[in-house]
């Protein structure tokens, strides 16, 4: 049995104490891009979001620029039709008026629905940031979830801890994110057969975590059947 004086135990013990202290930086290193990644995808959504309502907005300034402006010559026109009644005593109905009234209210309508779909916009990019973090702080940590944006809207979700013979063998799903703020499946590896229905049920639902969760079960079942 080694003595505890001896310069061989001491050098063995030093050099296990810097194994595990390297392994424990290395861990942390992966935690730390995996945040700064998705803190960058958060970032990119923001500035997209951020550039989409400066857009709206200056639009919008132009527009009511345009029906102060109807506004202004519609003031003008009622003061030449006033003078008009005065020195008259029947006068014929101004069409042009009419048409300059029909399109301020057009340009109110559409007005209307501009500001809609800004506020409906950003309500979706709030809503798909809180999702990301939400699943993000259930999955990563506790379940080996690494969250990758690889090009465009594409983000992976690479699940570790679900073969018990291989724990860390990698399970990915790639999502993307459409126009109209629904997810869609990209890929599977492996291949789940459960995709397509967990898809459709995301689509109704929009709960990405459950979404997750439910993938996370079907690759754990799937890697059971494997042997």
């Amino acid at each position: 049995m080694a003595s505890v004086a001896d310069p061989d135990m001491h050098i063995m013990f030093t050099k296990t104490i810097e194994e595990i202290h390297s392994k424990h930086l290395q861990a942390y290193e992966e935690i730390v891009d995996a945040t700064t990644d998705l803190c960058q995808s958060h970032e990119e959504i923001l500035r997209a979001a951020v550039a989409s309502c400066a857009q709206k907005c200056k639009d919008n300034e132009m527009l009511f620029e345009t029906v102060h402006t109807y506004k202004r010559d519609l003031e003008h026109k009622n003061m030449s039709l006033k003078e008009k009644r005065q020195a008259k005593s029947e006068i014929q109905p101004d069409t042009r008026r009419d048409d300059m009234i029909q399109k301020i209210e057009k340009l109110r309508n559409e007005q209307d629905v501009m500001r809609d779909v800004i506020v409906s916009q950003n309500k979706a990019n709030k809503k798909r940031i809180k999702v990301l973090q939400q699943a993000r702080e259930i999955f990563q940590d506790a379940l080996g979830l690494e969250i990758r944006k690889i090009q465009g809207e594409l983000v992976q979700f690479i699940f570790k801890h679900i073969n018990p013979v291989d724990d860390d063998s990698v399970y990915i799903i790639t999502i993307g994110i459409k126009e109209d703020g629904l997810y869609q499946i990209v890929s599977s590896d492996p291949p789940l057969e459960c995709v397509p229905a967990l898809e459709r049920r995301l689509k109704e639902t929009n709960n990405l975590p459950a979404f997750l969760a439910n993938v996370r079960k079907g690759f754990i079942t799937q890697a059971k059947t494997v042997k």
